[in-house]
């Protein structure tokens, strides 16, 4: 029986920690999982546990040495060879430091996101989640921006090797998809696309309008930079006309998609001012195109999110909710007001060092608009018309 939405999930992801300081703290997928269970919208039907990743799949994006150093540095006490070379492969760094059970941990994850895709593919579900996955910018020899291995790349070489796929990978983290792009470049049966801050200001740097691939794969890398300070309706009218286009340009077999949730005017690693409508409407509108040219073919990975109280729980279970075509959407699309549980903000509420909003959506009534609204529209307008401007 084929199944609309599985939840792909394992209590191992929540190990995936640099250190008690690091923003990157997967509490944030406790929060959400709660949240679901608490609304009754996550069963255990929904779930599946997945397998780790096999050293073979690891190798179909990452280096050999790579895998090794990865593998060395994750002991307790890794030997000084290993120490010696950490720095090489970008483990000595602020943003992705080793840890032990580093190469096991992330192993797990990106198991977990090629069960996604397999469980779709093989025709057990529509859809499929994955909140752990998405850790878009390892490359295939360094470790970066927080990301040990790239499960969405491996992911998607996995569809590429066992399924032939044609893949449409859609990344709406505020941070460039750069890791997955780099890895499908030159491949024309792998379509890129991300919306992201203008690398101008913010990491990785990358993602120009001007990357379209090389060799093969030139004109199926799409990237939408979009300026600082952007807010929700700039933000969804590039998205909305972008990513219909280029599918309907691409015509996917499967679309896997990255959802950080960093655009939100709380998050505190990005320069954007996005409220919760965006986390509401974008997945609606990939869920409207996987239907449309994919028969449904849908796996969502997480990604980035460092404000993990106010923003995190929410945007990943509209995410959910989108997936299951949960009631509690209709009900969002006519009140904006309508309340999270209370017992799940009791409890969490306790060990929150900041207040946590109420409501499903944010009140936008209470935030300033942007000085300089009409001319960031605009840019983003000129941005976007020249992403598209090779597609008939």
């Amino acid at each position: 029986m084929l199944i609309n939405a599985m939840f792909i999930h394992h209590e191992d992801e929540l190990k995936y920690r640099f250190n008690d300081d690091h923003p990157f703290n997967q509490q944030r997928l406790a929060l959400t999982y709660d949240l679901l269970t608490e609304i009754k919208a996550l069963s255990p039907e929904h779930i599946v546990v997945p397998r780790s990743a096999t050293e073979d799949e690891l190798l179909t994006i990452h280096q050999p040495a790579y895998l090794h150093s990865v593998k060395g540095l994750s002991s307790p006490n890794p030997e000084p060879m290993w120490l010696a070379q950490a720095d090489l492969f970008g483990f000595t760094s602020e943003d992705t430091p080793y840890f032990p059970q580093m190469h096991e941990v992330t192993s797990t994850i990106v198991g977990g996101s090629i069960t996604a895709v397999d469980h779709v593919m093989s025709g057990k579900s529509r859809h499929t989640l994955h909140l752990g996955g998405g850790l878009h910018h390892a490359l295939s020899n360094r470790g970066s921006g927080f990301c040990v291995y790239n499960d969405a790349s491996v992911a998607i070489a996995y569809l590429r090797e066992h399924y032939n796929a044609r893949v449409l990978y859609i990344d709406t983290d505020v941070h460039h998809g750069d890791g997955v792009q780099w890895s499908f470049y030159t491949d024309p049966n792998v379509c890129t696309y991300s919306i992201h801050e203008t690398g101008k200001y913010l990491f990785p740097g990358t993602g120009f309008v001007s990357e379209r691939g090389e060799s093969d794969g030139y004109g199926t890398c799409f990237n939408i930079p979009l300026e600082p300070y952007t807010e929700d309706e700039s933000w969804l009218d590039c998205f909305r006309e972008s990513i219909t286009r280029v599918t309907a340009m691409f015509k996917p077999d499967i679309i896997v998609s990255q959802h950080g949730c960093d655009a939100h005017a709380y998050d505190p690693l990005s320069h954007q001012h996005c409220s919760m409508r965006i986390y509401q409407e974008m997945p609606a509108i990939i869920h409207q195109l996987a239907h449309q040219y994919c028969d449904g073919r849908w796996t969502a990975f997480g990604g980035g999110g460092y404000d993990i109280w106010r923003v995190v729980p929410r945007a990943w279970s509209l995410l959910w909710l989108e997936m299951t075509d949960h009631p509690l959407l209709a009900q969002l699309h006519q009140d904006n007001r309508i309340s999270l549980p209370e017992p799940w903000l009791t409890r969490w509420q306790q060990k929150a060092p900041v207040p946590i909003p109420t409501t499903w959506l944010d009140d936008l009534t209470e935030w300033e608009p942007m000085p300089r609204r009409s001319e960031i529209s605009i840019q983003n307008r000129k941005t976007n018309a020249i992403a598209l401007q090779y597609i008939p």
